[in-house]
Parts: C-alpha cells; sequence; structure tokens
C-alpha cells in the first residue's frame, strides 16, 4: 500500500481542521487568565513556534512560570474546546483525502492534539475512514513532535509503509522538524498557525505551499 506509491502523514489543527479563530479566542482566553493583553491572530502566527512555552516566552519577554503554565494550558485546552465545536474542515479536504486514497496510496493522521479528544473529534467530522491510523499526543502538553512521529512511523512501518516514501504535511515548522528525525519529507501549509515568512524563514527547508490541493501535489512528486 504506501510501501510504494507514497505515505502521507496530515497534521490536524490548522491544516485539515480549519481551526485558526478557535487557536487565537483560546490562546487570548488563556491570557486573560494571567492578566496579558490578547494578541491578534496576525501576530499570533507571525511569533508562534513549538514547544509552545517558548512561544509564549516571544510574547511575554519571559518563559512562564511553572504555575502560569498550568493556568495558561488549562485555560486553553478548556475554552479551544469550545470554540473548536464551530469550526470545519479546510475547504476540498475531502477530496483530497478520497483522492489519495483512490490512487492506491496511504495516509495517516498525527496531532499533539490529546489523544482521547482527537479520535472522537476525526470521527465526528467523517473523515477517519481515511486513515490507516489517526494517534494523538499521549502525556503532557507543551513538547515537540519529533518523538511522536517516531511511534507514529515506527507502527506504521509495520504495515508497510516506508518513511522515505512518506510525507508529512502540516502548518508548522515543527511539522517539518518531526518528518526530517524519522527520514520523511514535509510540505508546510500557510493556512494555520505560522505566516509564509515565518515558515520560510524558520530554516527547516521544506517547500512552503498555500493550499492543501497544492500540498499534496507537491507531496506527489516528491514520492514519485
Amino acid at each position: 500500500m504506501g510501501k510504494h506509491n507514497g505515505h502521507l502523514v496530515w497534521d490536524w489543527n490548522g491544516t485539515l481542521l480549519d481551526d485558526s479563530k478557535a487557536v487565537i479566542g483560546a490562546t487570548n482566553a488563556a491570557f486573560a487568565e494571567i492578566g496579558l493583553e490578547p494578541i491578534t491572530l496576525e501576530r499570533y502566527r507571525e511569533l508562534y513556534c513549538i514547544p509552545i512555552p517558548r512561544f509564549y516566552e516571544r510574547l511575554m519577554g519571559r518563559l512562564p512560570s511553572d504555575a502560569e503554565w498550568e493556568v495558561m494550558d488549562e485555560a486553553f485546552h478548556r475554552h479551544y474546546s469550545e470554540h473548536r465545536i464551530g469550526c470545519g474542515l479546510t475547504e476540498g479536504v475531502e477530496e483530497l483525502l478520497r483522492q489519495w486514497g483512490l490512487a492506491g496510496r496511504s495516509q495517516s493522521l498525527l496531532s499533539m492534539y490529546g489523544h482521547e479528544q482527537l479520535v472522537p473529534v476525526v470521527r465526528g467530522y467523517g473523515i477517519e475512514e481515511h486513515f490507516i491510523r489517526v494517534d494523538g499526543r499521549t502525556g503532557p502538553s507543551g513538547g515537540t513532535k519529533a518523538l511522536h512521529m517516531e511511534r507514529h512511523l515506527a507502527a506504521l512501518t509495520e504495515v508497510g509503509v516506508d518513511p522515505y516514501r512518506t510525507v508529512v504535511i502540516g502548518d508548522a515548522a515543527d511539522d517539518a522538524v518531526a518528518a526530517a528525525h524519522v527520514g520523511a519529507r514535509a510540505v508546510l501549509y500557510t493556512g494555520g498557525s505560522h505566516s509564509r515568512a515565518s515558515l520560510e524563514s524558520a530554516g527547516v527547508g521544506a517547500p512552503v505551499v498555500d493550499s492543501l490541493a497544492e500540498a499534496v501535489e507537491v507531496a506527489a512528486e516528491l514520492v514519485a
């Protein structure tokens, strides 16, 4: 399946799910909890980075204390769950997933969203059938994606997926770092957490595209 024709590892938040408004709403709610001023989506996309405490450092001028991080993290997830309900899939997602599968290629989903929340949410959007594996974050939030990607690819290789014929599609520089960690490649999408400028200046060397249709097109060329 994925071994001969290529495999896509999709990111969820900001990539398949168009949740920028929910993220900025939850982020500002988390900031309010510790007395920080709200930020615009544009500023968020200029400064966003992984791990999240480093992003907060860019905004606050210092790393949050452990107590502040705990308050902000809890507030973010609580408010995000409320805002996410109104979010839809990124335009064209269903058809892109369908066409990739019809071409005899495989795909999976890896997210830093908590696994227990992710699985029913993906199922609720009606696209679970397209993925041979859906993995969310296990353990505490705030880290990077590389180790999660390592476990994800290890499970995929058991069903014939070749990491070297695998492309990660995501909206964050961390997606490209995680891909490189396992010997895969990446295509980065400008419609999520990062602006084009911040993706291009991140130094990760992955192609940067403005639509998921273009991302899939580039990915197909990379595994051809």
